[in-house]
């Protein structure tokens, strides 16, 4: 079971939730939510996506509306097996 960090005062609306059910998976270490920012694209609901391989796990963006935040994941899965659990939120 991993944990959560919240460094944060502010996350997108809806993001935490779904990290907290993320981070119930046994192979995940940390999830660290970071930087808000602006997009020029629009995302009508919550999107997770990873995004690139960092040292000890991957980035993953979620976006919403033209809001998105970076997310780091500590993990040791594949980012093909993490896809798969994050394709799961995804969808509800």
């Amino acid at each position: 079971m991993g944990r959560l960090v919240l460094n944060h005062s502010s996350n997108i609306e809806g993001l935490i939730p779904i990290l907290q059910k993320l981070a119930l998976n046994i192979n995940i270490k940390t999830i660290t939510p970071a930087v808000i920012s602006r997009v020029k694209g629009r995302s009508s609901k919550l999107i997770i996506r990873i995004s690139v391989k960092t040292i000890n796990g991957y980035k993953a963006i979620a976006r919403k509306g033209k809001t998105a935040q970076e997310v780091f994941i500590s993990t040791d899965l594949s980012k093909d097996q993490l896809k798969q659990i994050i394709d799961i939120y995804n969808r509800n």
